[in-house]
C-alpha cells in the first residue's frame, strides 16, 4: 500500500511539472501575440513617414519580432527560475 501511495505522489509531481511547462509555453505564445498586436499599430504609425510601403512593412516586422523575442526570453527565464529552486529543495 505504501508503495502505491509513493508511486501516486511521484506521478502527481511529474504531472504538475509537465503541466507547468506546457502552460508556460501556451502563456508565452499568447503574450507574444499580444505584444505583436499591441506594437504593430504603433510601429506602423511611426513608419508611415517612409514613402516606400514595402520597406516600412519589413522594418515594422523586424522591430515587432525583436520586441517579441526579448519578451519571450524574459518570461522563459522567469518561469524556469522557480523550477530550479524546486529541484534544489529536493536534493
Amino acid at each position: 500500500m505504501k508503495k502505491v501511495i509513493e508511486t501516486a505522489k511521484e506521478s502527481t509531481k511529474k504531472f504538475k511539472g509537465e503541466f507547468k511547462k506546457t502552460s508556460g509555453g501556451a502563456i508565452i505564445g499568447a503574450i507574444g501575440l499580444v505584444v505583436a498586436l499591441a506594437w504593430k499599430d504603433v510601429v506602423d504609425q511611426y513608419l508611415l513617414r517612409f514613402r516606400d510601403i514595402l520597406q516600412g512593412k519589413v522594418v515594422s516586422a523586424l522591430i515587432i519580432t525583436a520586441i517579441s523575442v526579448l519578451a519571450i526570453m524574459l518570461i522563459t527565464k522567469i518561469i524556469q527560475e522557480p523550477e530550479k529552486k524546486d529541484e534544489n529543495k529536493e536534493n
